[in-house]
Order: C-alpha cells, then structure tokens, then sequence
C-alpha cells in the first residue's frame, strides 16, 4: 500500500498494490507512509476483524527487503471509542481560543490531572499494559508518564489529535484503550 502518491521503494516494486477497502485480502501488508497512513490501515483491519493480517510499516528513507521476510509480532492494539487506532501518539489538546485543558484525565486507576493542563500525550508502549500518558509542562515537554491499559478524560472541551491528524470538532469525552487482541507487527517500527 503506497499513500499520497509515494513510490514504493525499490525493493517493493513488483508487488501487487491495494487500497485500504482490499485489505483483507491479503495475509501479509506492507503500508509505504506515515504514521497515520499506517492508523488508517489498522483502523481498517480493525473494523474488519481481520487483526490477523501481518503489517510492516516502511518508511521511504529506510531499506524495504526486511518488510518481505521479516517475522511478525503481536503487539497491544491502542485505539479509542470510536474504533480509531493510534500508533505514533494523540493528545488531548484546549479547543482553539482556551489557554488550558480543563477537566480530569485517568490512567486505570491513577488520575493524570485534575484541573487545568496545557495538554496530554497518549502513546501505545508496544508492550502490556499497553500505553502510557503524560501531561505536556510545554509544547512538547512530558512531566511524569503513567503506564496503563487506558487512558480516559473528562473535559468542558477537547480537541483530540490522533497521529497528527486533528479531530473535526471538539468533544467532553476521550478514552484512549488497549484492544482485546493485538496487532501483528513485521519486523521493526
């Protein structure tokens, strides 16, 4: 699979490509993109049922030939209530116009914040429990990370960002959890 018009790189080339509605074909996928490239392809096998699906995730910089033969992995699945993967790392960030996050965020059993925060970064651990969280001190400076099987947050208003890509609007409610099974990585990350 090759996004935004990328090439698949040399060692690729002569395999068979699809698009996100063929996966399920396939046993083995290579996704030739971004981090949300490869969100999308989990979220897609997700909502099939088909987390049986080996995936190897190539960056175009980096030599491909490992995507091919390399053995997969089962690692946590982190996705959210409305069935959308993460990979790389959300936040919960202030609606446009607030200075803070205001409200209450929940790791299992340990609370995250109460009050007001600049924002929060979720990201899967790619071993159980399964993801951690932290409160950002500065655009991109984590406090304390807490390690958990989800991470939840109660709010007036958030925008939530999943692997870059912003929500389309701003919501009360997030949580952010490990799936009951796993998916299948290829090789490394």
């Amino acid at each position: 699979m090759t996004f935004a018009g990328r090439r698949a790189p040399r060692a690729l080339r002569d395999l068979p490509t699809t698009g996100l509605d063929g996966l399920t074909a396939w046993r083995r996928v290579v996704v030739v993109g971004s981090t949300a490239d490869l969100a999308a392809t989990l979220t897609a096998l997700l909502r099939a049922d088909r987390l049986d699906v080996e995936v190897a995730h190539v960056r175009r910089w980096r030599p491909a030939r490992w995507a091919l033969t390399s053995p997969a992995t089962r690692v946590p699945l982190i996705r959210d209530e409305t069935g959308s993967v993460v990979v790389g790392a959300a936040h919960w960030r202030p609606p446009d116009g607030q200075p803070a996050l205001r409200g209450e965020g929940v790791v299992d059993d340990t609370v995250l914040f109460d009050g007001e925060v600049p924002a929060v970064r979720v990201e899967p651990t790619g071993t159980p429990p399964g993801l951690r969280a932290a409160v950002l001190a500065g655009p991109w400076r984590p406090r304390r990370w807490v390690t958990g099987r989800a991470a939840q947050l109660g709010t007036t208003g958030a925008l939530v960002e999943r692997d870059g890509v912003p929500g389309a609007r701003p919501v009360r409610r997030s949580t952010f959890y490990r799936h009951t099974e796993g998916w299948l990585r290829v090789g490394r990350r």
